[in-house]
């Protein structure tokens, strides 16, 4: 069991959620889990959602860069394996690359399905193994972000009216109606953003703030998850947006063991392996991660939580996903949220 979400205090609604768990699957990591068992993958979203410990199942996405099942369908699979949690993937970095008509009509269909329970969080895929997908369909990386933020314009309109036209840079539409159409009205979307370099702040903030309904982002420095926030909360303001009732959730690896830098090290092995030697170095990966005795995971969780962190999606950086998910669910959980 790979990945799982957290989220602090009571909730104001569907998804601006303050006190809540999320669990990313473990067919996301399936380059360095292949040898699992995945007749369980209905079953493992099963546990989660019968735990009453987690408010969603994310699932990876990816066309060939990190070899894993499709998300559409691992999604169709859970939203019929669960009854409660919400489906999430996160982040959607094929999004820019996808048909958005066609994408419109899986993801209302899965929404259909699950009856209501779809998160939608995209990106740009830009700076990571992403961007080599672009080319095989024509999309250049210079186009990712102007790609995301008109197909996330086209889903909102084929979701919300019918007999939609539209006329963009990149696709056109003429009196174009999907059935049937989500439940949920609107469908959120989120966008996931964690831009490094100062050049890049404004604009990926910006863009969360006016296309967004939640932002989903990573710690790889020290403080840069406040630092963003902060930056986000201004621009939310600009827009008349209440930073206080706008979800976010900050996804984090964890590994529970006696000794933290052992745990460091496992999980650096882990994300070499998942993403490729040298992607991640060693100051980025003691910030990405909960590591070491319970005591420390709990503490280094809530100073995410003081951070602003509405939720925090746990991934399980380890070999023994069992073993460590029945630490994180009696070891660590209960004592975070009884903070």
């Amino acid at each position: 069991m790979e990945n799982v979400n957290v989220n602090f205090s009571p909730s104001r609604g569907p998804y601006d959620q303050k006190s809540n768990f999320v669990w990313a699957h473990p067919a996301t990591a399936w380059r360095i889990l292949r040898h699992r068992d995945h007749r369980r993958d209905g079953s493992d979203g099963r546990e989660a959602d019968s735990s009453g410990l987690f408010g969603s199942v994310w699932v990876g996405d990816s066309l060939f860069a990190k070899p894993r099942p499709d998300s559409i369908s691992l999604l169709g699979g859970l939203a019929t394996a669960t009854e409660r949690v919400k489906l999430a993937v996160g982040c959607m970095a094929s999004f820019p690359v996808r048909d958005p008509i066609i994408f419109a009509y899986q993801w209302a269909t899965l929404d259909l399905i699950s009856q209501g329970r779809m998160l939608l969080a995209v990106c740009t895929g830009i700076g990571g193994p992403s961007e080599s997908e672009g080319s095989h369909w024509g999309v250049a990386n210079s186009e990712r972000a102007a790609r995301l933020e008109e197909n996330i314009e086209i889903c909102r309109r084929l979701w919300g009216e019918e007999n939609v036209t539209f006329a963009g840079k990149f696709r056109s539409l003429d009196n174009v109606t999907i059935a049937p159409r989500p439940v949920q009205e609107p469908c959120p979307i989120w966008i996931a953003a964690n831009p490094m370099k100062p050049k890049f702040v404004d604009g990926a903030m910006r863009r969360v703030a006016t296309k967004a309904d939640g932002w989903m982002s990573v710690q790889l420095a020290p403080k840069l998850f406040a630092t963003l926030r902060a930056k986000l909360d201004g621009f939310l303001e600009a827009e008349k947006r209440d930073p206080d009732a706008f979800p976010n959730t900050l996804y984090h690896n964890i590994n529970i063991g006696s000794d933290r830098q052992k745990s460091l090290d496992e999980s650096q092995k882990f994300l070499d392996a998942y993403y490729g030697p040298g992607i991640f170095s060693e100051s980025m990966t003691a910030a990405w991660t909960a590591a070491g005795s319970p005591d420390e995971c709990i503490e280094h969780l809530r100073e995410l939580i003081a951070d602003g962190a509405r939720g925090i999606t746990f991934r399980l950086t380890s070999w023994q996903q069992q073993e460590q998910y029945d630490r994180l669910v009696n070891e660590v959980l209960p004592h975070v949220l009884a903070a």
